[in-house]
């Protein structure tokens, strides 16, 4: 199957990566970009953007690409905490004052951007239209007591955590983190991603493909704050393609992008702060990101993992190529990795969803085939 876009040519073995992924059926419809010094090098996209076939994978596809969104959000805060509008080491309850209940009041923003806050689920029972209801998640989440001791150990806020690091946002900028990450980020870079999608959109969203159902996430869980996580109220990928799931502003899953979008984005981490000839943050301000807060087997994960401020650190789950990488990825297999030392970023963004959180072999293939050139 061919595979459109370009790669400089010590990259051409990667768009063979790719090919060979969607002739031998591991991918239906994908995309990868990668990025040096600012400038995209690799920007390629192939198969069809449906289940079906019925639809060719092109330029503009883009596709939700669950918790590699959390990123998008991770960067919105860590540039108000640059301009000095949010400080990571300020209790939570001190922009969000009900926040402070049920034994919280020590609670920090760097523990919500750190998923060791203790809310990697809500208590009380959640429909899946709950997810629509900004008001409802939050006041909720503010009510609530934590399920572990805040900041002593991981455990992952697969969905709660968009809407805490986001009512932050919105209790110091009087925005939503969409509206914020909109106006401050994705327009002055003309990137396509959307945290709440236009409907004028639509037509251009691939359909994602879930997973089997003994590989869904959560489906392994022995524990109670994985079930909880998992139920209530769970996430239901064919939602994915329902207006109500695209235009909602959930900032920890509901991003809509490609790899173009999601690696051009990161290029402001990448490269010190600037980005297009424009300043987003200030060099420590993006390496801030780098400064573990926790680490451990993460409770939700069951796997050890090191977390920054919003971001996997190297010495986690991911093995990466220097101290200076950061990553996450999404539900199904997408990915994004920053290495700040070689100035790099790498994105993958696909429609058939494998049973991972945070990427797959497919995505780290690719990004070894960018690597081993770089080296050569």
């Amino acid at each position: 199957m061919s595979v459109q876009g370009f790669a400089q040519d010590r990259f051409a073995g990667v768009k063979e990566v790719l090919a060979a992924n969607l002739a031998s059926g591991a991918d239906i419809g994908a995309s990868f970009c990668a990025t040096i010094d600012g400038e995209t090098v690799v920007d390629i996209w192939g198969g069809h953007a449906d289940p079906e076939k019925t639809r060719d994978w092109q330029s503009d596809t883009i596709i939700n690409v669950y918790s590699t969104t959390k990123t998008m959000t991770a960067l919105t805060a860590l540039l108000l905490a640059d301009r000095g509008e949010i400080d990571f080491t300020k209790p939570v309850a001190h922009y969000w004052p009900e926040f402070a209940a049920n034994g919280k009041a020590d609670v920090t923003v760097a523990h919500l951007m750190s998923h060791s806050a203790g809310l990697s689920g809500w208590k009380e029972p959640l429909q899946k239209s709950d997810f629509y209801n900004w008001d409802k998640c939050t006041s909720l989440l503010a009510a609530q007591a934590p399920f572990w001791e805040p900041g002593t150990q991981a455990g992952y806020h697969a969905v709660t955590q968009g809407y805490l690091v986001g009512e932050v946002v919105r209790r110091v900028t009087g925005k939503s983190l969409g509206t914020v990450f909109r106006e401050e980020i994705a327009e002055p870079m003309g990137a396509d991603f959307h945290i709440g999608l236009p409907a004028s959109e639509d037509h251009r969203v691939a359909d994602l493909l879930p997973p089997p159902p003994n590989a869904a996430i959560g489906s392994g869980g022995t524990s109670d704050l994985v079930t909880n996580m998992a139920t209530n109220p769970g996430i239901d990928v064919l939602e994915t393609r329902t207006r109500a799931w695209r235009g909602a502003e959930i900032p920890a899953a509901g991003g809509t992008g490609n790899a173009r979008s999601v690696a051009e984005v990161h290029t402001i981490l990448a490269n010190g702060g600037m980005a297009k000839g424009k300043r987003f943050l200030s060099e420590a301000g993006c390496r801030k990101l780098l400064e573990c807060q926790v680490e451990g087997t993460d409770l939700i994960l069951g796997i050890p993992v090191r977390f920054g401020l919003g971001f996997g650190l190297s010495g986690g789950m991911t093995p990466l190529p220097n101290d200076s990488c950061c990553y996450w990825g999404g539900y199904g297999g997408s990915i994004i990795i920053i290495d700040m030392q070689n100035r790099a970023t790498y994105s993958y963004v696909m429609n058939k969803m494998e049973g991972t959180t945070s990427g797959d072999v497919r995505g780290f293939g690719l990004v070894m085939a960018v690597m081993q050139a770089m080296a050569a």
